[in-house]
């Protein structure tokens, strides 16, 4: 069964249960982490791959120096769904626990 797509509105006050640093639309929620360094981006990543195949769902991740870049969207369904602000909840876990820029 595809999961629901949220409305914008539905979006938007669960946005306010998450970090700052997100957006989002219907499309894709979205979020740049700068960590500490280079080697403090790719332990995030590292360390969000295996949640996410607990989840059996998975990010759009671009690694640039000592940011990351994370989309979410369900694909099948077109749009975000709860799994995508489960797993932006889980991003914020993960981004917590490591050295950020200052």
């Amino acid at each position: 069964m595809t999961p629901k797509v949220l409305s914008q509105e539905e979006i938007g006050m669960r946005l306010a249960d998450l970090h700052a640093g997100w957006s989002g639309t219907t499309d894709k929620l979205a979020r740049s982490i700068e960590f500490a360094d280079f080697a403090t981006a790719v332990e995030f990543i590292n360390q969000l791959a295996p949640r996410c195949e607990e989840l059996d769902h998975h990010p759009d991740l671009a690694l640039r120096w000592r940011w990351v870049d994370v989309e979410l969207s369900t694909h099948s369904a077109g749009g975000v769904t709860e799994l995508d602000l489960q797993l932006a909840g889980i991003v914020d876990e993960v981004a917590a626990g490591l050295p950020q820029a200052t």
